[in-house]
């Protein structure tokens, strides 16, 4: 299936180039936000399937718009931050409230559409190299999701190091030879045990908690 986007952008001219380049790639644009307190709305208004939200915008910015769109909806889109820079903290944060990837407004358009439908699926982290630079700079600590990482089981805790580097639930299974089935009931149990709504949320959780460490992605 063909998944539908929206775009939530303050510029005009950006929304414009970005709706003419994901319908070139035969990607439907449903509908358009110019601000982040417009966005859920506009979600319940058109239901996409992904919403491309730019992460800085006046009144309501994208993390706060990420927030009320998953708080509030029982089956909200895939939301696919947009940013300039892939070291910012807005990004972060935003994969923190539950955005599934980012995305850099320089991507070429290929990039964009290769974004769209794997954020659409759910079943690969998008950008995983990228994910891990973000998160490179901050030292892992205690709270909540280190709390949270010690209810892991040792198979979960590996699966979780496995979705870190990029691999889908197929690729996770045939590396651990167990049935499809099994992982999904692993990342399920993840998601549930880190409080997680996604595979970007989970590893960055994971990164913040020591799980999955940036220079041993995938170790045990």
């Amino acid at each position: 299936m063909t998944p539908t986007v929206l775009l939530a952008d303050d510029e005009p001219l950006v929304r414009t180039g970005l709706r003419a380049l994901l319908e070139q790639q035969g990607l439907p644009v449903v509908g358009e936000a110019a601000d982040g307190g417009e966005v859920l709305e506009a979600v319940r208004r058109t239901r996409p399937d992904v919403v491309l939200m730019d992460v800085r915008m006046p009144g309501t910015d994208g993390i706060e718009a990420t927030r009320q769109v998953l708080a509030a909806l029982a089956e909200p889109p895939k939301i696919l931050v947009v940013t300039t820079f892939d070291n910012d903290d807005y990004v972060h944060d935003a994969l923190l409230a539950g955005a599934s990837g980012f995305l850099l407004k320089r991507a070429r358009k290929e990039e964009i559409a290769h974004a769209v439908r794997t954020v659409a699926t759910g079943e690969s982290l998008l950008f995983p190299e990228a994910i891990r630079r973000l998160v490179s700079r901050r030292v892992p600590g205690g709270g909540e999701h280190a709390r949270a990482a010690k209810t892991l089981t040792r198979r979960e805790a590996e699966v979780l190091r496995l979705i870190a580097t990029g691999l889908s639930n197929q690729d996770i299974a045939a590396a651990l030879v167990i049935s499809l089935e099994t992982v999904k009931t692993h990342v399920g149990n993840i998601f549930a045990k880190l409080g997680a709504g996604n595979r970007s949320q989970a590893v960055v959780i994971a990164y913040e908690a020591g799980v999955v460490r940036p220079g041993h992605v995938g170790g045990r």
